[in-house]
């Protein structure tokens, strides 16, 4: 299956072939700083390896996912850690969405400084630094809100809070089952909760639940009978919270792989879904509710431009796109777009070996290939720029705005 996931889906033609180049990357950068727009820039113009994102499957993707949440009557705050681009995270917020999240305080502040708004900081704020941040940020934009998993932290929020004079909203971070940060769900986390509802300067505003583990179970079944299973204990916490008179109204928690599934959950009150928007290779092995063996629901949207560098021998091309042009944390690597009996593999920091066992199509010097990534998220981190392109023709470039930790 990995193999032909992207030759049976997607219908881009593989190589755009060698043509003279009419740009270079500093006219590109030219034309948009005088505001006149992109105009004659096509793929074939840009250098490489760069990433691209297909307008038309990405506003698809936008779109599905806003009408199935309006059709569940749920909200949506999806994840900026897919995209770190307020570009999208704009256009998301257009579609109806309420706000948008963040995995950490640099994404926050990226958002913010671009004038997106309804922020859900998603990890935990710790140390005087990245307290000192959330407090600016929330005196500047006073519906900000951060997760707490410990009662300690929630103290040092406060005493922080107070000294700054500044309200801060804060959620209940419970873990479902993956041990990475949050409080177990139960007694531990309404205890917490109370705790915070006390403090001086913070406002306990709901419950932040993430079930990673839960978001790339292969086939629709198994993923629902575990999401179901390890959220159930979360929402019943958020529920109690509620029973016990406390300002919890937040439920907020789901993925791209459980969206048509944690938003049937009772209690369950916005989807902070990400990957949505632009898919990749991981997400699509996961199968659809239908049955299918290629998760389908969200288009595949983003791709790595790449240039064939070296063609020497019958059975491989090289490229230009390496470790350096694609996230490493999976135990496979991209998949070449629109060619079947080819595969990838790495070949060092700047090459890429696209080998050649039966391939549907050739693979000629100064090619330009398309592939998908393994995993979208750290993927685009690895790039300061989208080109956004609607067939050939770039018609956008976005800015990642949100890339790096500092």
């Amino acid at each position: 299956m990995k193999k032909t996931i992207a030759a049976a889906t997607l219908d881009a033609p593989t190589m755009l072939h060698r043509r003279a180049s009419a740009y270079s990357l500093i006219d590109i950068e030219k034309q948009l700083q005088s505001g006149s727009g992109i105009h004659g820039v096509t793929k074939h113009d840009l250098p490489t390896p760069s990433l691209l994102l297909d307008l038309d499957r990405f506003e698809a993707n936008v779109a599905r996912m806003a009408q199935h949440a309006k059709n569940a009557g749920i909200q949506l705050r999806p994840h900026s850690k897919t995209h770190k681009t307020a570009d999208v995270a704009r256009r998301q917020l257009a579609a109806g969405a309420l706000g948008i999240c963040t995995a950490t305080i640099r994404e926050a502040e990226a958002m913010a400084a671009e004038g997106i708004g309804g922020l859900l900081l998603t990890s935990e704020t710790v140390g005087p630094n990245k307290i000192h941040r959330l407090i600016r940020l929330t005196r500047n934009h006073p519906d900000t809100m951060a997760v707490v998993d410990h009662p300690w932290q929630a103290e040092q929020l406060s005493e922080a809070a107070q000294a700054a004079k500044v309200q801060l909203n804060l959620m209940v971070d419970i873990d479902p089952i993956g041990h990475r940060t949050g409080i177990e769900a139960g007694e531990k986390a309404v205890d917490l909760a109370k705790k915070i509802d006390q403090l001086p300067n913070l406002k306990l505003r709901g419950v932040h639940g993430y079930s990673g583990a839960s978001s790339h179970v292969l086939g629709f079944e198994a993923r629902k009978e575990h999401s179901v299973t390890v959220m159930t204990p979360v929402i019943e916490s958020f529920l109690a919270m509620q029973r016990a008179g406390l300002s919890a109204e937040i439920m907020s928690g789901a993925s791209t792989g459980t969206y048509n599934i944690d938003s049937e959950l009772d209690g369950m009150t916005e989807l902070q879904v990400g990957s949505y928007v632009v898919m990749d290779v991981d997400y699509r092995r996961i199968g659809s509710k239908g049955g299918g063996d290629v998760y389908d629901d969200f288009q595949p949207a983003l791709t790595v431009l790449a240039t064939v560098i070296s063609k020497n021998h019958d059975d491989r091309a090289t490229t230009d796109a390496g470790l350096k042009a694609f996230a490493t944390d999976r135990s496979f690597g991209p998949e070449v777009v629109g060619a079947q009996g080819v595969s990838y593999r790495f070949g060092g920091d700047e090459h890429g070996i696209i080998v050649l066992e039966n391939p549907s199509r050739e693979f000629r010097l100064g090619d330009k290939v398309e592939m998908l990534p393994p995993h979208c998220d750290p993927n685009v981190n690895l790039y300061d720029r989208m080109y956004c392109v609607r067939g050939d023709e770039v018609q956008e470039v976005w800015k990642v705005t949100g890339r790096g930790h500092v």
